[in-house]
């Protein structure tokens, strides 16, 4: 997790892996396995908000939605994809007959199960009551809140300080030739004080909707805060005395702008040449080329021009930092998804085409004969890297599969989810099918799965991600209804959902285009009005209904909406059974696949 913050791949490898892998070839796993496991891990921390390797900073400039919406949309994929990852290295163990390490004080299931109950609930206490402490100081003290705030920050800094002074400090090195798993809460109460900045980041961005430049700094200046400060004061508490303690913290300050300086370096040279290419592709009109390039190979059809835009980001994404490789792979082939797909008459949410190509994009990390995340990793276990980055691409197989899930099914980013009960419906079956195709990527589910098995096991993944194509086929998702019902279709619609419409119009190069658009729209009211404030304006022309402006920037603009053109139709979504119908019946089969590889070991 430590590369959802370090912005590149490699450099987590190389932080994490020299004790994550020699631990884990003395356990068994074997050099090519650990340094595989480490890889995908690793990778999988660009992928993982609230920072995302600061990709996330620039998909709110990207797509045009707030921060806090990019955070909601890329949370379930990384954590699934990160579940199924230690379902996977769970897998290996068993297919190896290895043993886990030992526990400095063994514990029942029920110590187990309690401590976490309590430890998970306390946290969400923790949390909540902090923010309604914020929001109610907000309120209350107006302008004077952030002063406030700063001195209840400090008060939780020394108070999280004190909490850690009982408590032994953390290792800064394991013992690679004894490894023994610490007691997991005092381990974390140890370390509770490192959250401030990360809460200070998230709660900038979130709740004060700071500019991302200004919510580092501040975040920034929280962690020198507590970096120079926390050896004093653990000192102080455990009356240890503080000679040194000021001198050492302030080196670490020092330290810290050091290495920070040093990783920007690779990613301020990168995202500069990335932003030359970015250049020289708009002025030179290269980005109409390629989507016409991509349509001629796929001819029409969806699933090859993904496959061929996954291919191309792969490629884009070769030996490129995070950042700079988003910027590439974000300018060049999200366009060509977005206007494709429209065309196709698939209407795919703006946030899911730049995870899309996102995803594909750092996966270049992994993959031979490149893949310098698969170098490092095979520089450390001694081990061939083209082999290391095989066998990662395998275990990365369930994070390559998610983006062509939600580019079908936007529910798996939260999009048109709503309750509690549709949440948690799509939580637990989307973790289940990323199970079942780790299982059968693995061919292992309680024991050595057969072929039928594995090809059962697939089925019910495909059911579970894509509930929607079986009820597709019982019936259509939407009707079409006249133009001129577009305020009235607007009004109804709740907040937050979209609205569907078929366009006609010329594009830039004289073409008769038709294709499929949405936009999101906003709080309930007015149906013009909330197209206006979704950044479309809509006139009617005797029978036609056209578009007769685009706000440069909006959200519309992005999707595909085009000033001039004609509203064929609005799409209206149909009366039919959930799709959720479909998650009873695979959820059944992988429970009968699970009980009948039980009786047959």
């Amino acid at each position: 997790l430590n590369g959802l913050i370090s912005g590149s791949s490699v450099s987590n490898v190389v932080s994490g892996g020299i004790f994550t892998i020699p631990l884990m070839k003395k356990a068994g796993y074997g050099g090519i396995k650990a340094g595989a496991i480490e890889t995908a891990s690793s990778v999988n921390g660009q992928i993982m908000p609230p920072v995302m390797g600061a990709a996330a900073f620039l998909m709110v400039e990207y797509v045009g939605i707030p921060y806090s919406d990019i955070v909601r949309h890329a949370f379930l994929p990384a954590a699934i994809s990160y579940i199924s990852l230690f379902y996977i290295v769970h897998l290996e163990a068993l297919k190896m007959g290895l043993r886990a390490s030992a526990s400095q004080r063994p514990r029942s299931l029920r110590e187990r199960a309690i401590g976490w109950a309590l430890g998970v609930s306390g946290t969400i206490a923790v949390c909540g009551l902090v923010y309604w402490i914020a929001i109610g100081a907000q309120a209350l003290l107006g302008a004077a809140a952030p002063w406030v705030l700063a001195a209840l920050l400090l008060a939780l800094h020394v108070a999280l300080l004190r909490v850690a002074s009982r408590y032994p400090d953390l290792p800064q090195e394991i013992d690679i030739d004894n490894p023994v798993l610490p007691d997991t809460w005092p381990t974390v109460r140890a370390g509770l004080h490192f959250l401030i900045p990360i809460g200070v980041l998230i709660w900038c961005l979130m709740v004060e909707e700071m500019s991302p430049a200004l919510s580092a700094f501040w975040a920034t200046v929280t962690l020198v805060a507590l970096m120079l400060t926390q050896r004093p004061l653990i000192a102080l508490f455990r009356g240890t005395g503080m000679d040194g303690s000021w001198r050492k913290g302030f080196d670490e300050v020092v330290q810290g702008l050091n290495d920070g300086a040093r990783n920007m370096i690779g990613i301020g040279i990168a995202t500069a040449t990335a932003g030359i290419i970015v250049g020289g592709i708009t002025l030179t009109g290269l980005g109409f080329r390629m989507t016409d390039f991509v349509e001629v190979v796929s001819q029409g059809n969806v699933i090859a021009m993904l496959l061929f835009t996954a291919f191309v980001c792969l490629v884009l994404g070769l030996g490129v930092p995070t950042t700079a490789n988003y910027i590439l792979v974000a300018s060049l082939m999200a366009p060509v998804v977005v206007e494709l797909g429209a065309q196709s008459g698939l209407i795919i949410p703006l946030v899911a085409v730049h995870l899309f190509v996102f995803y594909f994009g750092i996966m270049g990390d992994i993959t031979p004969p490149v893949g310098l995340a698969s170098f490092a990793a095979a520089a450390i276990s001694g081990e061939d890297p083209i082999r290391t980055g095989l066998q990662g691409s395998v275990y990365a197989l369930r994070t390559v599969v998610l983006p062509f899930v939600f580019i079908f099914n936007p529910a798996l980013l939260l999009i048109d989810v709503s309750g509690w009960f549709d949440l948690a419906s799509v939580a637990v079956a989307s973790t289940v099918a990323s199970l079942a195709f780790a299982a059968a990527t693995m061919a292992w589910f309680r024991e050595r799965c057969r072929w039928w098995e594995v090809a059962l096991l697939l089925l019910a993944s495909f059911a579970l991600f894509r509930p929607d194509f079986f009820m597709d086929r019982i019936a259509a998702p939407y009707a079409e209804a006249p133009a001129s019902k577009i305020f009235e279709v607007a009004r109804q619609l709740g907040e937050d959902e979209r609205l569907a419409m078929i366009i006609e119009g010329t594009n830039i190069e004289g073409e008769q285009v038709r294709k499929t658009v949405g936009v999101q729209l906003g709080a309930p009211g007015d149906g013009r009005k909330r197209l206006q404030d979704a950044g479309i304006t809509v006139v009617a022309l005797g029978d036609q209904v056209q578009v007769a402006n685009v706000r440069f920037g909006s959200r519309a603009k992005k999707s595909g909406f085009e000033p001039g053109w004609t509203i064929g139709g609005v799409l209206v979504p149909t009366d039919r059974p959930s799709a959720h119908w479909v998650y009873a019946p695979a959820l059944l089969l992988v429970a009968l696949l699970w009980w009948g590889q039980g009786r047959r070991a």
